[in-house]
């Protein structure tokens, strides 16, 4: 048994949501690279290059990549040999986003009522997914999600009659009707399944950026879908071209016999 202090946790997701908010992980840094030199509508082609303009200004002077700093996501997977101490985790976790987000001087755009509206002026509380597995680790994801391409998201519930073909076409979709909303370029995550398809259509979005499904048809529909997404016409900040998306990361988990749910969430 392994005993960890949740001031840890705190501490930890508090550097992340300054860093997630300033710099790129190092696969997206990588594709937006590529996408600059493969992208071939010359409008495409100088928006992209406009944004690598944006991440070194961001990156030299500690200014966020976009000013909408996003409602803090953040995945835990627990080790089931781990024993916490010093306090309730999940205060721990709006503890470190609290950090994050008034001492990194980051956007506080969440409210802590749906209809109600009242800003909580630091950007808690976070959307917390747990995980239990094996061992004596923590392992901790955040994603600071804008909602500009967060409005774009949607569940699709399909009839199990309309098949593979049928979640191409939501996919399709759910991009076509984003248009220039989701901030392109975008990764798109497709969650298939069970009554959690929207939770899995987020965790995909955090995916490595060149990663695939290690179902071999999941990792065809993902190469398909990236090609006909990219063939929409779409393109970078919805002017035209041949990026609108980076990557297409899809999960799937066993469902009911009467139903085919299907969750689209974009990360710009």
């Amino acid at each position: 048994m392994r005993t960890l202090n949740v001031e840890e946790i705190s501490k930890n997701i508090k550097e992340m949501c300054i860093e997630a908010n300033h710099f790129l992980s190092k696969d997206m840094d990588i594709a937006m690279k590529n996408a600059v030199s493969t992208e071939k509508s010359p409008l495409g082609k100088k928006i992209l290059s406009q944004l690598q303009d944006n991440l070194k200004i961001a990156g030299k002077d500690m200014i966020p990549i976009c000013q909408d700093t996003g409602m803090a996501v953040v995945f835990l997977e627990i080790g089931q040999d781990v024993h916490f101490e010093g306090g309730n985790l999940e205060d721990a976790v709006n503890e470190g986003v609290r950090q994050g987000y008034v001492e990194g001087y980051l956007r506080k755009s969440v409210v802590g009522d749906p209809l109600i509206r009242e800003n909580t002026k630091d950007n808690t509380p976070a959307v917390l997914h747990t995980r239990i597995v094996d061992g004596d680790q923590v392992k901790i994801k955040v994603a600071p999600k804008g909602f500009g391409s967060e409005n774009m998201s949607r569940v699709f519930m399909l009839k199990p009659a309309e098949g593979i073909e049928g979640v191409k076409d939501a996919v399709l979709t759910a991009v076509k009707d984003a248009g220039p909303n989701a901030c392109p370029p975008m990764v798109v995550g497709v969650g298939i399944g069970g009554t959690k398809c929207a939770l899995m259509a987020k965790e995909a979005l955090t995916r490595e950026v060149g990663s695939h499904s290690e179902i071999e048809y999941v990792k065809e529909l993902e190469e398909e879908l990236l090609t006909k997404i990219n063939n929409l016409g779409i393109g970078p900040g919805g002017l035209g071209g041949t990026t609108t998306a980076l990557a297409v990361n899809i999960n799937t988990y066993p469902t009911h016999i009467a139903g085919l749910p299907v969750a689209v969430n974009i990360c710009c």
